[in-house]
Formats: structure tokens, C-alpha cells, sequence
């Protein structure tokens, strides 16, 4: 049974089955992105919406997603196009559009200060060939190509899209095997594995989302930002950080919002090894 590389899930996935993202499915034994050109959302947006702080500031960036993810977060903010329920019904969508569909609108926008494509809002990676597709024309328009993912990512997957990717901003969601695994379902050395091939190809910045009882302790961010510094001597550049403050959502509307005053203690504590660290969300 053909088996999916995206990430560490390693899907085997039967023909015209859907793997565990809801985005990837098998066709004529081969795996493939059943969302390609399936866009669920698109907006110019701010490029600090991404957020990117020290990358072309001031200027707008034509954003669009599409549906599934690899994590299952119970406090996303987009899982009406990740994994909920009504997520998994895009899988039915007629509608697509070709990358050069999606670049020709984006050029149509510079007008408006548009500097290119942002590939966002689901995780964008699950559906990387037409990321990989359309940044690929887009950059041969001479235009900036921006990448906003969780980072559960194979190296094969890098390694498709990153001659074509300008910017990145990663999910470091926490410091915390635990988090990764129990909270999130996910992978945190395959993220630390991708963050640290990102900071070598690209302008990379991370931002880290304060979840009260969960990953709010000024130990685990010391560990972070000690581990972003040495990526940090090794590739000689910055890496931002952005502390972001957590309001209730999806499945994880027990506790409050993070405390003002807590983000602003762990930005304290990031510049502690951190020149650049940004509160967000406040």
C-alpha cells in the first residue's frame, strides 16, 4: 500500500482513501494532494498578519489556504478549514484553481503594495506540490514567496519548496515533548529538524502561542530561546521570536486568556538569549 512522505504519520493510504491530514489521498497508486488548488480562503493581509516583523515591513501580501492539517491542536484558530468536521467536507469541493491563477492575481494586487504570495491559514504543507507550483511561478514574476507553517514537515518536503520560499514563519508550539505529543499529536524533533533547514535557506521567524497551564513556564522558555540562539551562532543570522498571547478556542475554552503580564514576563526571558522577541496578541 503506498505510504505518504509529508510527515513523520507515514499514512498508508488505500486508492481513494484520505490520509490522517484530510488533504492527501492515493490515485492510480500513486499519493498525491487531493487539495491542490482547492483554496478556501485568500486575503491580502498586512505581512505582520503573518506575523513577520523583519521582513519587507509595511507592506501587503496576497494570502490564500486551503484545507487540512497534520496536527490536531484543540486550539486552532482556523479549524474550520484544518480539522473539524466541516474541514474534512472540503474534501468534496469542485472548484480549483492553477498556479498561475493564483500568481496572476497576485500581481494584479501589487498596485495595492503587494509583494507576492503568502501560503497560510491551513497548514499549507499538507498540499505542498501546489505551494511548491505556485511559488515557483510566482518568484519567476519576480515576486516574494512567504511560508507560515506548523513545521511537521519532511526533509524531502523542504527540500521541494525551499529554492522557491523568501520567508517563513514556524510554530515552535512549545519546548515540550510532552506538548507535542499528548496536546498536539505531533512530532517536535521533526519540527526542530525542519526549523533548523528553514533558518539555512530562508528568512525564518517563530512564533511560540502561551497556553496557560500548559506551556507558560520560564523554564521552557529559557530552554527555547537558548535553542534558537544556537541556531542562531550556527547559521550566523536572527531569528524573531514572537510570544503570543492564547484566547479560548475549538476545543479549548476551559481556561482563560494568557495574562498580559505573563507574556510580557516571557519576553523578559527570551531576551535573555533573544535579540529579537515580539509580544503578540496583547
Amino acid at each position: 500500500m503506498p505510504v505518504c512522505d509529508v510527515c513523520f504519520r507515514h499514512c498508508k493510504i488505500e486508492e481513494n482513501k484520505i490520509g490522517f491530514c484530510g488533504a492527501r489521498t492515493c490515485r492510480d497508486g500513486k499519493i498525491t494532494a487531493a487539495n491542490y488548488g482547492k483554496i478556501t480562503s485568500a486575503a491580502l493581509d498586512p505581512i505582520e498578519k503573518k506575523p513577520l516583523k523583519m521582513f519587507h515591513p509595511g507592506k501587503n501580501v496576497l494570502s490564500v489556504g486551503s484545507y487540512g492539517c497534520n496536527l490536531r491542536c484543540p486550539f486552532c484558530q482556523n479549524s474550520d478549514i484544518s480539522w473539524s468536521q466541516r474541514a474534512f467536507d472540503f474534501k468534496d469541493m469542485e472548484e480549483s484553481f492553477s498556479p498561475q491563477q493564483i500568481v496572476d492575481k497576485a500581481l494584479e494586487l501589487r498596485t495595492r503594495g503587494n509583494i507576492g504570495l503568502a501560503f497560510t491559514y491551513n497548514e499549507p504543507l499538507v498540499g505542498y506540490e501546489f505551494v511548491r507550483d505556485a511559488a515557483r511561478l510566482s518568484k519567476e514574476a519576480g515576486m516574494e514567496n512567504v511560508l507560515v507553517t506548523n513545521g511537521t514537515a519532511s526533509k524531502k518536503v523542504l527540500d521541494e519548496i525551499k529554492p522557491y520560499i523568501d520567508a517563513m514563519n514556524i510554530d515552535l508550539k512549545s519546548f515540550s515533548n510532552k506538548f507535542y505529543r499528548d496536546l498536539i499529536d505531533g512530532d517536535i524533533q521533526m519540527t526542530k529538524d525542519f526549523i533548523a533547514g528553514a533558518v539555512e535557506s530562508c528568512h525564518v521567524e517563530l512564533t511560540t502561542l502561551i497556553i496557560p497551564e500548559e506551556n507558560d513556564g520560564e523554564e521552557e522558555m529559557k530552554e527555547l530561546s537558548v535553542w534558537v540562539s544556537g541556531l542562531e551562532k550556527q547559521f550566523n543570522k536572527k531569528i524573531p521570536l514572537h510570544i503570543t498571547r492564547f484566547f479560548p478556542r475549538f476545543y479549548m475554552t476551559d481556561r482563560e486568556p494568557t495574562p498580559v503580564d505573563k507574556i510580557k514576563r516571557l519576553v523578559q526571558v527570551a531576551e535573555e538569549n533573544l535579540e529579537y522577541v515580539f509580544a503578540g496578541n496583547i
